[in-house]
């Protein structure tokens, strides 16, 4: 269905309002997760082609290669998708499952099997998938290989900080899921806002994993409650169009937003009593040591 495209100069939009908060994502090295990891997609349909134009072997084996690659080639892009999400963190835990190397491997795979289907031996064929997979780790690189924290801070509450914005990456994530079934382009602009929002307390909190006591609550029963409410609302209001009902929404979105900027500069501003603490103390060292 088409949508009304929307924003500042549309007819129905806002001159004026408040100034949408920094988003912390700017300024971060996106992956590569575009046309090269889309090409891969590509790749694979030749050896389709070529499986129908043989006997019943160069069918197994073409059908098999191009399975092979269509599955690395998902795998990359999603290995691609997860070392962008742990780039873009302060504290983020390597990825459980080698998406890219995984999806090398399948690359290579499939372009063995693929020469093996034009009547290449095993070794030229092993040589070819060998080449392959160097070249897929060369273009896309390898996964994280290890975890990322704040130095001075143990491995058990970075894990848990890693563990609280995972957990609250994935109530953002629902609420956005949701929200499309609106089918409302400021409906998801306003709720792309509130996740700005809330990430700017992640981010925060990352910095500072002792923040995350304060933040528990934040990071886990505002954001699931946040999440159930935008269900619940996009499920009436696609069923019935109500103004009130989406007014009632909106004013609980900016409540959300309130409390977690409030909790967000609480936070800093604790940081920053913290800071001048250790200031004064350093001070009163070298008072003492230069005595």
């Amino acid at each position: 269905m088409a949508q009304r495209f929307g924003g500042k100069y549309s007819p129905d939009g806002t001159t004026s309002g408040p100034t949408p908060p920094p988003n912390p994502f700017d300024g971060k090295r996106r992956t590569k997760a575009g046309f090269k990891s889309n090409l891969l997609f590509f790749l694979p349909f030749p050896f389709a082609w070529k499986a129908f134009q043989g006997d019943p072997t160069a069918l197994i084996y073409g059908l098999l290669a191009f399975a092979l690659m269509l599955g690395g080639a998902w795998m990359t892009r999603q290995g691609l998708f997860a070392q962008e999400a742990y780039d873009a963190r302060r504290v983020a835990r390597r990825p459980a499952l080698p998406r890219k190397t995984l999806g090398a491997m399948l690359i290579g795979g499939g372009l063995g099997v693929g020469m093996l289907m034009a009547g290449q031996t095993t070794i030229i064929s092993t040589i070819i998938a060998t080449i392959g997979a160097f070249l897929h780790i060369g273009a896309f690189g390898f996964d994280p290989l290890a975890d990322k924290g704040v130095e001075g801070m143990d491995s058990f509450q970075t894990d848990r900080v890693a563990k609280a914005v995972d957990a609250g990456e994935s109530q953002l994530a629902a609420m956005r899921d949701a929200i499309l079934r609106a089918r409302d382009r400021k409906l998801e602009a306003r709720v792309d806002h509130f996740a700005t929002t809330a990430r700017q307390l992640f981010r925060t909190v990352e910095n500072d994993p002792r923040d995350l006591t304060a933040a528990r609550k934040y990071l886990g029963i505002y954001l699931q409650g946040a999440r159930d409410a935008t269900v619940k609302f996009v499920d009436l209001y696609t069923q019935n169009p109500d103004p009130k009902v989406r007014a009632d929404y909106e004013s609980l979105l900016t409540d959300l937003e309130t409390n977690f900027a409030s909790r967000t500069t609480a936070l800093l501003s604790d940081n920053h009593s913290d800071l001048n603490v250790e200031i004064e103390v350093l001070r009163e060292r070298l008072r003492f040591e230069n005595r």
